[in-house]
């Protein structure tokens, strides 16, 4: 394909969530906009493949999410998970816009579902879409091409041209020519994700560990673009180590598990290391405020492995594991059975069950149910895990994104070290997350990150591209 001689007004990089919503909004005020996707077209989307919810404020429920959500509620939530926001002018105005989220996707193609129960505890506070992340992307695309967006497939950003402060042009690979070829474009939207998927980048900030890391999205997700923005001046936001990570299946894909391996199992069971200890309170919070602790709890585990052990009183409390748990008659043999000390096993579960205090078992809510004098603490359901048969599976932290990205103005603009921005260059999603986010993560906020500041972006990027 050659290039067209006339610069492109908006070029997207990246064709996930993020960047779906900055195409199309930019698309509004804009002639020509382009999406370059890396993916071939079956695996498009990126990250937001294994989606299926957005965490929005509402001041009343719905069909979709019984009850209210308010500002003040979610702007707690997200204050409580990890250091808080990093920064919160813009975390401010995240929350806030979510409000408008679920309408413009409604108008834009997107179609919802009635909220998930169990373990999830997410029915007030997240909506769910139909058919999950796949059906959203390819709604979006359908609305993208209604709209007489442009979209590149199978397509790669090695870099920007810069002309003074203004980027000139995108160098791109994967076309029909055998070197990249300059796109030339009069704004820029970078929706490209973060480096998870890069294991040597991540080892800078977590030596080896990173190689026993899981990746729950596609191995492209490698932060080619983050990397070309800070070796032209982007200024950073979040934190090096930041990131969104799950307990996920042991036995899980290195890449592109998806959220099909995650496991939901911790509340209801009791963890334990390699060495048969127990190491952080499982019952802590609700589970949407504490699962993305789970997999930074595990990485500082040895060996980055981690188990989580229950009984048949909780077996159907939460989604069956995708590969299937570990099972015996005794505590003893589900550890033999995972490899681990039968002896050291039993002792702990011996200790945990003698310290529960009995209670009234709730599954749906903070129930009280805990135990007394054991570090550390179970501070809710907690039950004594004694029923035949028993269950146990290995756990590995499962990497969503990073929160190491480049800082950004109001209306996307990516800063500069040295003070200033990048006149027409702008980002959204994942590669600008670590303004809002620092070391914890909310259920479903991640797709609120995402469009909201796609909107942003977008519409910010067609009034560069179409001013005089």
């Amino acid at each position: 394909m050659s290039t067209p001689e006339a610069p492109w007004d908006v070029v997207v990089i990246g064709g996930g969530n993020a960047g779906l919503v900055a195409a199309i909004t930019a698309r509004e005020k804009a002639s020509r906009v382009l999406l370059l996707e890396r993916a071939p077209a079956v695996m498009r989307g990126g990250n937001t493949r294994h989606t299926r919810n957005v965490r929005c404020v509402h001041d009343s429920g719905d069909q979709y999410t019984p009850g209210a959500y308010p500002y003040d509620e979610l702007w707690r939530d997200l204050c409580a998970v990890g250091d808080g926001p990093a920064d919160e002018e813009l975390a401010s105005f995240t929350v806030r816009e979510s409000a408008s989220v679920p309408g413009w996707m409604t108008a834009h193609g997107i179609r919802w579902q009635p909220p998930l129960t169990g373990t999830l505890h997410l029915g007030r506070t997240n909506r769910f879409f139909l058919g999950g992340g796949k059906a959203l992307v390819n709604s979006y695309h359908r609305t993208a091409a209604a709209a007489g967006v442009t979209v590149w497939y199978d397509r790669t950003a090695e870099g920007l041209e810069f002309t003074g402060n203004r980027c000139s042009a995108v160098l791109v690979s994967g076309g029909d020519a055998g070197n990249p070829e300059r796109i030339a474009a009069r704004a820029v939207v970078c929706a490209s994700g973060g480096f998870e998927a890069n294991i040597d980048w991540l080892r800078r900030y977590w030596g080896s560990a990173a190689d026993n890391f899981l990746i729950r999205g596609p191995a492209t997700n490698d932060g080619r673009m983050l990397a070309a923005l800070y070796a032209l001046g982007a200024a950073r936001a979040g934190q090096e180590r930041g990131f969104h990570a799950v307990a996920i299946d042991a036995r899980s894909p290195r890449f592109d598990g998806g959220i099909a391996t995650r496991l939901d199992c911790i509340p209801f069971s009791i963890v334990v290391n390699s060495r048969g200890e127990r190491f952080y309170d499982e019952g802590e919070e609700l589970w949407p405020k504490r699962y993305a602790i789970w997999g930074r709890n595990i990485a500082g585990q040895p060996g980055q492995i981690a188990y989580s052990i229950w009984d048949a009183k909780v077996n159907r409390l939460f989604l069956p594991p995708m590969y299937g748990p570990a099972k015996a008659d005794s505590v003893a043999g589900v550890a033999a059975e995972l490899g681990l000390d039968p002896d050291a096993i039993a002792t702990t579960v011996a200790k945990y069950n003698e310290s529960v205090v009995a209670g009234s078992f709730d599954p749906s809510r903070l129930d009280g149910c805990r135990t007394d004098g054991l570090t550390p603490p179970k501070s809710n359901w907690a039950q004594p895990i004694d029923t035949p048969p028993f269950y146990g599976i290995a756990m590995r932290p499962g990497i969503t994104f990073t929160f190491l990205g480049v800082r950004v103005t109001t209306d996307a603009r990516v800063r500069r070290v040295e003070g200033g921005v990048f006149r027409n260059v702008f980002a959204a999603g994942e590669i600008m997350s670590g303004n809002i986010l620092s070391s914890g993560y909310l259920g479903g906020f991640g797709l609120t990150i995402g469009t909201v500041w796609g909107r942003t972006a977008g519409a910010a990027a067609a009034r560069e591209a179409v001013s005089p």
